[in-house]
């Protein structure tokens, strides 16, 4: 059940999984940047209509070099690629085509429910104002057959009233499209406490609450976004590493307790330094653990990935089965800020899926 959006009908059982493609199975995406997500051929040609300087001038070889780039080791090396592609989606136009054209991609993918989530403010240095990018994105998104809902993201690295403004932002936006907020961006040394005031004005305007932690900062800020009224967690992958054994089992036992959420993205978290290998990624260990799991791709452009790889990687990387990715799917719906009906529609495309000839 989902507290905030109320009960769902069961979800399928596993036994059609890995029958048929993992392209061709329903699926729920519910953590997936815009500004990280855009196809190498339309970052190429946003930055040729806006002369900006590639690092190559092949699409190609523009992937192939995100690619490098975010597979540093380092969240915050991850992150210098965005400076590319927010400059590149400096106009209404561009925010629109990215956004439609991301919820195509997903679609295409087999996934019948998603989530895109963006920092509008980052465009306003670039003259576009908060409320253009976010009816941009709501525009793009709108245009797609996919069920979709944007997720307003506030930069943790700017000041708590600017988290402020953009809590703010997205609450205008509440039931035109806008089901979340989040707080992203580089987080070690910038803990979500400090936003205190963003998550409080989001909650009282009623929009879902979701907020990057324990991706490259220790377990504990898992907790310390739930106490702010998270119900999700971005990444969340440091839970499973206390400083022993005891204080990882409580960590693990209160985000239980919590009913939290964790959207984790395998390729991601190995291309940011928060593991080392698939093989060593605790998606499962967390599954196993009791807690509600999810799998999605985060930035489809930095980490060269789509939905349905990440699931193939995951089962052959870690032997994730069938049972457990059918929980994973149902735990995202389950956990999505989508209106009820999105949520049912989509369980239910699972469950036909499952049960066909």
């Amino acid at each position: 059940m989902n507290a905030a959006n109320g009960p769902l009908t069961h979800g399928p059982p596993a036994t059609r999984i890995l029958s048929t493609s993992f392209k061709d199975l329903p699926k729920a995406l519910l953590h997936e940047h815009l500004d990280g997500g855009l196809r190498p051929a339309t970052l190429l040609d946003l930055c040729r209509t806006q002369n900006l300087a590639t690092p190559v001038d092949d699409a190609r070889q523009l992937g192939d070099w995100m690619l490098a780039n975010a597979h540093s080791g380092s969240l915050e090396r991850y992150l210098r690629g965005f400076s590319l592609t927010v400059q590149a989606m400096a106009s209404a136009a561009a925010c629109e085509r990215v956004a439609f054209e991301a919820a195509e991609d997903a679609h295409l993918d087999g996934c019948v429910l998603a989530e895109f989530r963006m920092a509008p403010l980052l465009l306003e240095p670039f003259g576009l104002s908060g409320e253009a990018v976010v009816e941009a994105l709501l525009a793009g998104l709108q245009k797609s057959a996919l069920p979709c809902g944007l997720i307003v993201c506030a930069m943790r690295t700017d000041s708590p009233d600017e988290t402020l403004r953009a809590a703010e932002l997205a609450a205008r936006y509440r039931g035109h499209g806008v089901i979340g907020f989040d707080l992203a961006g580089a987080e070690r040394g910038f803990p979500p406490g400090a936003h205190a005031k963003a998550f409080a004005h989001a909650r009282d305007a009623g929009l879902g609450l979701t907020c990057h932690a324990g991706e490259a900062d220790v377990g504990s800020r898992v907790l310390e976004a739930a106490a702010l009224g998270a119900t999700r967690i971005g990444h969340g992958v440091h839970i499973m590493l206390g400083a022993d054994a005891a204080q990882y089992a409580e960590w693990v036992a209160q985000a239980r307790e919590l009913g939290l959420h964790f959207e984790v993205c395998p390729s991601s978290n190995v291309h940011t330094g928060a593991v080392a290998s698939l093989a060593e990624h605790p998606i499962r260990a967390m599954l196993e653990a009791g807690l509600s799991v999810s799998c999605s791709t985060d930035n489809r452009l930095m980490s060269g990935v789509t939905l349905s790889g990440e699931f193939e990687a995951i089962h052959d990387a870690l032997g994730v089965g069938h049972d457990q990715l059918a929980q994973m799917m149902r735990n995202a719906v389950a956990a999505s800020f989508m209106p009820i009906d999105a949520r049912d529609a989509c369980m239910l495309a699972m469950q036909q899926w499952n049960t066909a000839p």
